[in-house]
């Protein structure tokens, strides 16, 4: 019994894949190839990606308008609802001595005063501050003119990486108005809300304590 030989031809959709190309994809490519060509690696790169879906860049619609008073400057900032103190400061305003560690609160990293008193500007939505005033690091001191604490932290050597530093510094300061014992337990009680993961604290604790005793 003869067997019938083998239909060895190949179908050639098997090889090639189904592309779909438009009229002007084609276009697209031809001019983008003609561009390598003349241009060369670099700037043919930047002719491909001229070809991308560019990101369509949008305004904030829902923002407000809010006003605050920050380092003695009046200033209306315009911000979204939920944009918070730490973030105007930082992004809006141009001042990143005030750090964003955990961003919940817990490490003290961002410390500011608002009306005098400390807060962590992570945890305050910025518009719950309309009309306030807000004092940051950079308002704090100068070269050559420095806060007290400033001057006992760069004495006593009081930081190692100095990301909690301007916190350290806010905090401090404002203990000052604040009812506070006299001994370093006390301090260190009133100081827990800041976070030296360097541990640099006994330092800490020295510059606190010389500027309470000055």
């Amino acid at each position: 019994m003869s067997r019938k030989p083998e239909d060895r031809t190949l179908d050639p959709s098997r090889l090639i894949p189904t592309v779909a190309v438009s009229r002007r994809s084609m276009l697209q490519a031809i001019g983008v190839s003609g561009t390598a060509a003349v241009l060369g690696g670099g700037l043919a790169s930047a002719a491909v990606a001229a070809t991308a879906p560019q990101p369509h860049v949008q305004t904030e619609p829902g923002a407000q308008s809010l006003r605050l008073k920050i380092n003695g400057t009046a200033m209306t900032l315009q911000v979204d609802p939920r944009t918070t103190l730490l973030d105007a400061l930082r992004e809006r305003v141009q001042l990143t001595g005030t750090k964003k560690g955990c961003d919940h609160g817990q490490c003290g990293a961002c410390t500011v005063h608002v009306n005098g008193r400390r807060v962590n500007s992570c945890l305050s939505f910025a518009l719950m501050h309309e009309g306030d005033e807000v004092t940051t690091i950079e308002g704090l001191g100068a070269p050559g003119r420095l806060h007290p604490v400033q001057a006992a932290f760069v004495e006593h050597d009081a930081y190692q990486c100095g990301y909690c530093t301007s916190g350290q510094i806010m905090s401090a300061v404002a203990l000052a108005k604040e009812p506070c014992g006299a001994s370093d337990a006390d301090v260190k009680e009133a100081m827990s809300g800041n976070i030296c993961r360097c541990g640099a604290y006994s330092n800490i604790l020295a510059a606190i304590q010389q500027t309470r005793k000055a």
